[in-house]
């Protein structure tokens, strides 16, 4: 039983990097009008730090007893990566993608001197092989491994182009401005959900003899009645694009952040705020609709411990990712150095690691 469970961990990276920048506490100062707003204590981030083609913005708040959500962000000379792993029944699936995924990228890389939709997958089947490994290995003495998985949303930028990996429910969405300078959202992943009705009869193919593997639980499509992600394959949606002067912004957020804002909601949050803290005021408007949901104040959430939180919303971890397009591929103009170009910026010693890992 615990393969076809363990398999929605499979997809995703992870860094190798020796210098570790370590996240925030939330300090509402520079971002609340209101003087006597609390900080929430459940709440990490990194304002804005710079990547190879622009800048990038980093927020993580937990809900969980113990946080479920492990996330990354790798920036190297001509590329920038980027990890959102949501976890469930546990964090150890979410952290095994993190401690793995973006290592097994880089060698891959490496090994073909380029970045493909291929080579993605690759590593995402090698870091499935080594979770089902340690599952097989950590049964017998911890049976409940078994249970617990990921869903995983992976951004790669390299040479102007975008590759986006997915498997589960987490989005990664585009914010481009049209000629009339209006900014549109554009969803850029497919999710793997048991509400959509395609997901359902793929399971229901896959497992004929369950007649149980999808159940309506309280007015929701749940896997067994628990998940409501479905345990399908490890093999991730992968979609690849080159990036275009009107692409602005990506944001990569697991579930959590979806539940409460819309894609264009969230896009123009950010086309209408300052950069710095971005990822966190993103973060802050999704917790002020889950709290108005419960006719609460954000102010009162605040207060609410870690666990209980978890009756409020999920653990969220947002990661929004702007485009300046005057570097893209700045360092990478010379052909005859395309791939001494890739392996110098994929090379782990080159990557400036940022992540969340509790």
């Amino acid at each position: 039983m615990f393969s076809w469970l363990a398999r929605i961990v499979s997809a995703c990276l992870r860094p190798v990097v020796r210098r570790y920048a370590r996240m925030n506490k939330d300090d509402d100062r520079d971002l609340d009008d209101d003087p006597s707003s609390l900080h929430d204590s459940l709440l990490w981030c990194r304002d804005l730090e710079k990547h190879s083609c622009g800048e990038f913005s980093f927020a993580v708040v937990q809900a969980n007893e113990v946080i479920e959500d492990h996330s990354q962000v790798e920036t190297g000379p001509d590329a920038v990566f980027v990890g959102v792993y949501d976890g469930h029944g546990g964090p150890e699936a979410s952290k095994f993608i993190n401690e793995h995924l973006f290592r097994h990228l880089i060698t891959i890389a490496q090994e073909n001197g380029s970045i493909s939709e291929d080579i993605i997958r690759g590593a995402v089947s090698a870091t499935e092989d080594g979770f089902l490994t340690l599952v097989r290995r950590s049964y017998g003495i911890k049976p409940l491994i078994a249970a617990m998985g990921s869903c995983c949303l992976v951004g790669v930028i390299w040479k102007g182009t975008l590759y986006t990996a997915n498997l589960g429910d987490s989005r990664a969405v585009i914010g481009s401005v049209t000629r009339s300078n209006k900014i549109v959202a554009e969803q850029l992943t497919r999710e793997h959900n048991a509400s959509k009705e395609e997901v359902r009869r793929e399971l229901r193919s896959l497992h004929p003899e369950d007649s149980q593997i999808v159940v309506m639980k309280h007015g929701t499509w749940r896997i067994k009645g628990i998940i409501q992600r479905p345990v399908l394959t490890a093999e991730p949606s992968v979609c690849s694009r080159v990036l275009q002067p009107n692409d602005k912004f990506l944001i990569f957020a697991s579930d959590g952040l979806w539940e409460h804002l819309t894609n264009q909601e969230a896009v123009e949050i950010v086309h209408k705020s300052p950069r710095p803290g971005i990822a966190r005021r993103l973060l802050k408007a999704a917790l002020t609709e889950a709290a108005r949901k419960r006719e609460m104040r954000y102010k009162d959430l605040q207060k609410v411990e870690k666990g209980v939180r978890r009756f409020f919303h999920d653990d969220i971890t947002v990661v929004v990712i702007f485009i300046d397009h005057e570097l893209v591929g700045k360092n990478v103009t010379v052909p005859e150095l395309s791939i001494k170009g890739f392996m110098d910026s994929v090379g782990p010693s080159n990557f400036r690691s940022f992540q969340h890992m509790p």
